[in-house]
């Protein structure tokens, strides 16, 4: 099966680098992905755990967004921005947010997110 061969092959190929945040309620995912021509992009998948009232099961939620090279400048400074708003809006109410470090986050266990 030589065509199997290659899907798989294209797959790996595609996938670059992985990293799984787990922040409270959510997971984040920061997937690292390579075009067929050798170029590279960034997902970003926020996924959250939600119970179905009609079937009685649990499900995930996803939201994807797709981060090109060319916009990393862009989306990095706005980011910054909106954070640093949101940072000097909390302190005026008087509340300072204090950021956790990725070693306060456990490590995600993907058989909870299947």
């Amino acid at each position: 099966m030589e065509g199997t061969e290659n899907n798989d092959q294209d797959n790996r190929r595609e996938e670059v680098f992985s990293k799984a945040v787990r922040a409270g309620k959510r997971t984040y995912f920061f997937d690292v992905k390579a075009t067929k021509a050798e170029d590279y992009y960034l997902t970003i998948t926020e996924s959250k755990r939600r119970f179905n009232n009609d079937s009685g099961k649990f499900f995930f939620e996803k939201h994807k967004l797709f981060l090109y090279k060319e916009d990393f400048g862009k989306f990095t400074e706005g980011l910054t921005e909106a954070i640093d708003k949101i940072k000097a809006l909390k302190l005026e109410q008087g509340e300072e947010i204090v950021e956790k470090v990725a070693s306060d986050y456990t490590d995600v266990d993907f058989d909870d997110l299947g």
